[in-house]
């Protein structure tokens, strides 16, 4: 995959592309992973409260939301400039 990346990244135009697929894609996919955590979260509780409440996640949950994020942003990145 990388020397796939790396063949794309020496054509003239092309980094920019991965560069904004990969921003877009990351801060789209922070707020949709911040959803689903609170969604879970929700779900999990033994509360009869069925409203959604957006909360902070703990460092730790931070740490693997932005993994997760990175990974995926990645891909799109990688997967938007081979399309290119």
């Amino acid at each position: 995959m990388f020397g796939i990346l790396y063949k794309l990244y020496n054509k003239n135009g092309a980094f920019h592309i991965f560069l904004i697929s990969f921003i877009a894609f990351a801060i789209l996919n922070i707020v949709e992973n911040i959803i689903h955590y609170n969604i879970g979260k929700m779900s999990n509780s033994n509360s009869n409260n069925n409203r959604l409440e957006i909360t902070n996640p703990s460092k730790e949950d931070w740490k693997k939301i932005i993994i997760t994020m990175f990974i995926f942003a990645l891909l799109q990145g990688a997967l938007t400039l081979y399309l290119y």
